[in-house]
């Protein structure tokens, strides 16, 4: 079986030499870290990934997956080196290279033989062939080096899940030969393999990241004007998912995207687009909707409390999604953030993330559980749509609070029983009915107007879609 080495060992790295690892192939992965090698080398996992922690032990225990800090120990009879490292955003928005132009710095002065680099970080469209001209610049021999271009779309919480059963594996090179031998380590998930130039692979990702949250900042937009006009979003998303050009994935109102991927892909993908004479006005508006959805739940709280100064707020949820640790971009901490400005005091809670965020924030209790972040407060914020919010004794939650405000930023709880149970209840685009606005919307002139233009506007609507529907 082929021999892999991994560069880097976060979320993307560490599952993808597992998951490599356990369809047989002999992997190693290596960082820099060297307390984070040690931890994994005793079995401890630096992230939280639900399957993850079973598969590494699994692998570790056949012998056909290692961790250590040292390039040429790793590099040692590989004939793949995947570089998986961080690309965080720049001062300006710009993907910053700066990791994995080191790691392929020590890739280079480490051969001993050929290679296939393949890039499985997010790298900006032209990155392929900037790491494939640093190496050879680095080499100490003339080994033939040749860059395959590999982008992930594992989502943490269920990456594993994602890795052997992809939609897609896309490859991009400039050697077919190569892409074919990077593909053969794929053959056995039975998945779809496109294989293109690097450039256009690359894009692939960065196209796919900001749609997906394109469709998120477009069903928040609805979210707010529902809120005006007394829809619910939530029907209205059903409604629009059974559309099959359309579907119902990505259409959850709420608090908008965050983590390691979106935001700063957006960004990137934006900043690529205006340095080469594009005006990306598109992808400004989806960063700057989600943005302002933060700031409208935290004017949902001072409006439900009348001031936030002083009051007690809890906030269930931390990690920037389910099923997994990650703080990064978490719509939570920018929310306690604002509370705080505004004199609020904080209680908060987290099936995975307490440990990281203890050491983010300050001024903040981290209850041990739902109940206990709870007690005393004025407001509760649904922030994270962990399983296990869906199923708290809300009757139980209200008792334990000084007012029962629930304000729900992921739409998981059904208004009319949070209602019956005495709560304050405020959803993401779900203004209650007595909210609805009375008479004809701005811009009618009355309701008889209205039913007089309706049916002739409707024939026209349904029976011309229009080019490309």
């Amino acid at each position: 079986m082929p021999r892999i080495a991994v560069v880097g060992v976060g979320y993307v790295g560490l599952v993808t030499g597992a998951c490599f690892a356990d369809l047989g192939n002999t992997v190693t992965c290596i960082d820099i870290d060297a307390d984070r090698i040690t931890a994994l080398n005793e079995g401890h996992l630096p992230i939280y990934e639900p399957g993850l922690e079973e598969l590494v032990a699994r692998a570790a225990d056949a012998g056909r997956l290692r961790f250590t800090t040292d390039y040429a120990e790793a590099l040692d009879g590989a004939e793949f080196a995947f570089i998986a490292v961080g690309t965080p955003s720049g001062a300006s928005g710009e993907a910053d290279m700066r990791y994995s132009e080191a790691a392929a710095r020590s890739i280079a002065q480490a051969m001993m033989g050929p290679l296939i680099i393949v890039n499985k970080s997010t790298m900006p469209i032209g990155a392929g062939d900037a790491i494939g001209n640093l190496i050879r610049r680095e080499l100490r021999d003339p080994w033939d080096v040749t860059v395959v271009s590999n982008p992930e779309f594992l989502r943490e919480g269920s990456a594993v899940t994602d890795f052997f059963g992809p939609d897609r594996v896309v490859l991009g090179a400039p050697d077919r030969a190569a892409a074919e031998r990077v593909a053969d380590l794929y053959r056995p998930l039975n998945a779809p393999i496109i294989i293109t130039d690097m450039r256009t692979a690359e894009m692939v990702k960065y196209a796919s990241n900001a749609f997906l949250a394109t469709k998120i900042s477009f069903i928040n937009e609805i979210a707010a004007i529902c809120d005006q006009l007394g829809a619910d979003v939530a029907e209205v998303a059903r409604g629009m998912g059974f559309d099959k050009r359309i579907g119902r994935s990505f259409l959850d109102a709420g608090l908008g995207y965050g983590g390691s991927c979106f935001p700063k892909d957006v960004r990137a993908l934006e900043h690529m687009a205006s340095i080469h004479g594009c005006h990306p006005q598109l992808l400004r508006a989806v960063m700057e909707i989600n943005r302002d959805v933060r700031r409208s739940f935290l004017q949902k709280l001072r409006g439900a409390l009348g001031s936030l100064d002083g009051k007690v707020v809890g906030v269930l949820g931390l990690a920037f999604k389910p099923n997994t640790d990650d703080l990064r971009d978490a719509p939570a901490l920018e929310l306690i953030h604002l509370l705080q400005h505004e004199g609020a005091q904080v209680r908060a809670y987290d099936p995975a993330a307490k440990e990281h965020a203890s050491q983010l924030l300050s001024d903040v209790y981290l209850g041990t559980d739902a109940y206990d972040v709870a007690t005393g407060c004025d407001a509760l914020a649904l922030v994270t749509e962990w399983n296990e919010f869906k199923e708290l004794d809300m009757a139980a939650i209200g008792r334990r609070m000084r007012s029962p405000v629930l304000i729900d930023g992921r739409n998981i709880y059904d208004p009319d029983e949070l209602t019956r149970l005495g709560f304050h209840y405020i959803g993401m685009g779900r203004a209650p009915a007595g909210d609805a606005p009375v008479g004809p919307v701005a811009g009618q002139a009355d309701g008889a107007d209205l039913a007089a233009s309706a049916p002739v506007q409707a024939t026209a609507n349904r029976y011309d879609p229009g080019p490309g529907r």
